[in-house]
């Protein structure tokens, strides 16, 4: 390589560094707001999905809960977590009204309604992802979905959809707030 070579790498590799210590997160490449969204990814069954990271409290192995007399069954029951109670709640049971496989890989969603603890069994944490707001499709999801009143909009990042639960229409349901099974 020649001086002048070098000299143009260094100033492209100092270009580099101006602009990745330039970048703020949700800002499009021209500087516009861009709106990024951070969810926590999941499995449900075949069911891809997200939810708003700023909802999940934590993500925790799934202890053993004390079940609840005269509760629906897919209210698993209590859980001491911390020294607070958790009510532990089947997600597809719920949804499917399927029962969920515990395997190694499943998880409690820690997350809350009306300051209650509540944590949401899913199959398995794919991880932490970042989608920008106007990539957001209307959800493709069929009608007869049990996830349709539940997911408005769907993100695709390469080949994966990842559909966005909305935990405020879950925890505003008129079954999900009635566990009661009399």
């Amino acid at each position: 390589m020649t001086a002048k070579s070098n000299r143009a790498a260094f100033a492209k590799l100092q270009d580099y560094a101006r602009r990745s210590e330039s970048f703020k997160p949700g800002k499009g490449t021209s500087g516009d707001n861009s709106e990024e969204w951070s969810g926590v990814t999941f499995r449900l069954g075949d069911a891809r999905l997200a939810c708003n990271i700023e909802r999940v409290q934590e993500i925790l192995h799934v202890p053993a809960p004390t079940p609840v007399p005269g509760a629906k069954p897919w209210i698993l029951g209590l859980a001491n977590v911390r020294g607070s109670l958790m009510t532990v709640i089947d997600l597809s049971w719920f949804l499917t009204g399927n029962r969920s496989d515990l395997t190694a890989r499943s998880r409690l969603l820690a997350t809350g309604s009306q300051k209650a603890p509540l944590g949401l069994l899913i199959d398995d944490v794919v991880g932490q992802r970042h989608f920008l707001t106007p990539d957001a499709t209307e959800s493709s999801l069929e009608e007869d979905s049990p996830l349709k009143s539940l997911v408005h909009k769907q993100y695709t990042v390469g080949t994966e959809s990842w559909h966005e639960l909305d935990l405020d229409s879950l925890f505003n349901m008129t079954e999900f707030l009635d566990g009661s099974a009399a």
